[in-house]
């Protein structure tokens, strides 16, 4: 199993804004209870996102820590290639959903049936085969 993060996530995740910070940490510490060997995932599309601001800010200990967790070595990146481009067209007419939030679901469609989405958005929901935990 590989847990998929949205940036939102890792935002309410690394900038630790309540409630969402606790959601996401009791949403990760109950997917590690059910799945011990549980891995990580980005798209290249979160680590963009995740260091906007914190950039526009000049917020520089914030983008430290963003940084931090984009270079572990034990997450696994999915790549927007032409097959996510794809998908993530075929998602948009289909759900409606905004081009980065296509891009982000058919990302993590990429590895297979043995993901959990997470997110903070419910838009996500609409996603067929996306398993989508989100976190409110």
């Amino acid at each position: 199993m590989i847990a998929f993060f949205n940036a939102s996530a890792l935002i309410y995740l690394i900038e630790g804004a309540e409630p969402f910070a606790t959601s996401v940490r009791a949403a990760l510490a109950q997917a590690y209870e059910q799945h011990p060997n549980l891995g990580a995932a980005v798209s290249r599309l979160s680590w963009l996102e995740c260091r906007v601001r914190p950039m526009r800010d000049n917020n520089h200990s914030t983008l430290a820590q963003f940084d931090a967790f984009f270079a572990r070595s034990d997450l696994a990146w999915v790549e927007i290639n032409q097959t996510v481009i794809e998908l993530a067209t075929v998602i948009r007419v289909r759900h409606g959903l905004r081009t980065p939030d296509a891009i982000q679901a058919a990302s993590c469609l990429q590895l297979g049936d043995e993901h959990i989405f997470f997110t903070g958005d419910s838009g996500f929901q609409r996603v067929a085969g996306l398993n989508v935990k989100l976190l409110t």
